[in-house]
């Protein structure tokens, strides 16, 4: 597929396929959005919760840039919008996937207050456990975050034949589990800079209820696949010719 030219982004003036490719990829907040379709999201909405901290104006912008490049496509669905990537988009998989893990081994320094963000860590917990873990029926995990801005101090996350949802507000169920935690430990925990067990065990992480339950929460949660690529021994090395 060829990808074609999109918006007006600005041009390196450079025949190099690297300059062609990041004329249209390195564009402020891109690559996050790719990353936010091959995690999963198809819907306008929820592509808003992988990138809180981005106007719709903007974001409505790189969606079209994007689908004028042929990275991804639009269809309706109930009369909304529905995103996919296409082809090409697909191809940039294993390139988003490298520089997550090279971002998680080289890049990452000591997160600061404006860098945590209880919408995004849970709304990206959503959509990467595994609801295997757990037995099909209905199983509520509650999250507290004392530190989070009022508002998003308690989630709750729901497992329940094989799916995961999200709540915010009290959803009225059983809760099985409660997690309390501050927002930099949890963080750090998905990011794999800190083992779950370990926390729990210095007492930076409480966990009540259903202790056979609690037993599986480390293979539930996971953590951010992008951090445990970057946590691998060995990366692939890319040859170069000379």
């Amino acid at each position: 597929m060829d990808i074609k030219r999109g918006g007006r982004m600005k041009a390196y003036g450079q025949f190099c396929p690297l300059a062609q490719a990041t004329q249209l990829l390195c564009e402020r907040w891109t690559l996050l959005i790719v990353r936010e379709f091959i995690a999963g999201s198809t819907r306008y909405s929820e592509l808003q919760k992988g990138v809180p901290l981005m106007s719709p104006t903007l974001l409505s912008t790189r969606l079209k840039q994007l689908i004028d490049a042929g990275v991804i496509k639009v269809s309706k669905d109930k009369g909304k919008s529905q995103y996919e990537l296409t082809e090409a988009g697909l191809e940039l998989r294993p390139v988003v996937e490298l520089l997550g893990a090279w971002g998680h081994r080289w890049a990452q320094t000591k997160l600061n207050k404006e860098d945590l963000d209880a919408g995004l860590l849970m709304w990206d917990m959503r959509r990467s456990v595994d609801p295997s873990v757990f037995p099909e029926k209905r199983i509520v995990v509650q999250f507290e975050y004392p530190d989070a801005p009022k508002g998003a101090r308690d989630w709750w996350l729901i497992s329940e034949k094989g799916v995961i949802d999200l709540c915010l507000s009290d959803p009225g169920h059983e809760v099985n589990i409660i997690i309390k935690s501050s927002l930099a430990d949890m963080t750090a925990v998905w990011t794999c800079q800190r083992k779950f067990q370990d926390a729990v065990n210095q007492g930076d992480i409480e966990v009540m209820g259903d202790r056979k339950l609690a037993l599986n929460l480390q293979n539930w949660l996971q953590s951010s696949l992008l951090s445990r690529l970057g946590s691998v021994d060995q990366l692939p090395k890319l040859q170069w010719a000379v």
